[in-house]
């Protein structure tokens, strides 16, 4: 009875399947799905959404929307299990605007720079996650590389130039692990809306440089070389609209959008045409002050729209 027919005469009557049948709230951030793809798809193959071609071309690009940053997870971020749930009724409101979704997945090993495993005291106890390592660190032997010692001591001075730090995370987003995946519900909507409105979904990884953080989508942290992904900034280039969500907001999202704007500097065309859901991304505890400043200055310089999900901005 609930694929029938519904006018569309507010957002979300493109769609015949009921929110509830896609998207299970109880579930966020749970490792186990209740709702089979296989039976998703079958419904989204039922629906007939059809794009207004008249309306603005529309990317939604998500960052790191993965089950490790959930509330729950091996770096958790409070907050983002209510995040995704406000994004997946964003989504499904606004499946006929949507042109393109294109999401990030954090993609790591153990043995990386900002892991445990990569560095030592003078007793040879690893560093409690979130602990910060500082160029004067390594020169008073507070902690030692046991991989790459000369490159790693070479990252973490590059980065005081920079202004920024090596923190130590948790073991997280472990590549081919459960926690690496995208957070459950948040699969369902958009490949639900991959078959039942035909968008295409592109999934990128990131992080996989051993010696270096990549919290933006771009590029990572420092580099010898140069590993802008320029073909992504070119594709984003494309569209009309971009909306922007995920986690943390202090530190993936941001870096992601800073990343775009920095590179399209002198283009404030585009950079106008970001909007970020700020009700849907959460920070990481103790960088909210960091963040709040951060977001003004993007705002500020490069024009970008901050709003919230349930905004009439589409």
């Amino acid at each position: 009875l609930f694929h029938k027919k519904m006018k569309k005469s507010k957002r979300g009557d493109y769609l015949k399947t009921p929110f509830h049948h896609i998207f299970d709230t109880d579930s966020v951030g749970q490792a186990i799905n209740p709702l089979p793809l296989n039976h998703l798809l079958r419904w989204a193959n039922l629906e007939q959404i059809e794009h207004d071609e008249q309306c603005p071309k529309t990317l939604f690009l998500g960052i790191d929307i993965q089950q490790d940053f959930m509330d729950n997870g091996a770096l958790g971020v409070p907050g983002a299990m209510q995040d995704v749930i406000r994004l997946g009724q964003f989504i499904y409101n606004n499946i006929e605007k949507i042109s393109s979704i294109i999401v990030s997945l954090d993609t790591h090993e153990p043995a990386q720079i900002f892991h445990p495993y990569w560095w030592v005291d003078e007793a040879g106890n690893h560093p409690a996650p979130y602990t910060v390592i500082k160029p004067q660190d390594l020169t008073d032997g507070k902690w030692r590389a046991v991989i790459d010692p000369a490159l790693s001591k070479h990252y973490v001075r590059q980065l005081e130039k920079t202004g920024k730090q090596l923190i130590i995370w948790p073991y997280h987003c472990i590549n081919g692990t459960t926690g690496w995946t995208l957070e459950n519900q948040f699969s369902n909507i958009i490949h639900f809306m991959s078959v039942a409105a035909d968008v295409p979904v592109e999934k990128i990884c990131k992080g996989q440089n051993r010696h270096s953080e990549m919290y933006g989508i771009i590029r990572p942290e420092y580099s010898t070389h140069d590993s802008t992904n320029t073909k992504l900034l070119e594709k984003i280039a494309e569209f009309d609209k971009i909306i922007i969500a995920g986690e943390a907001k202090s530190h993936c999202v941001l870096e992601s959008i800073k990343q775009i704007c920095e590179y399209y500097y002198d283009k404030p065309e585009l950079t106008r045409r970001i909007y970020v859901l700020t009700d849907c991304m959460s920070d990481i505890p103790g960088f909210e002050e960091y963040s709040q400043t951060a977001y003004k200055i993007l705002v500020s310089k490069y024009k970008i729209n901050l709003v919230k999900s349930t905004d009439n901005f589409l």
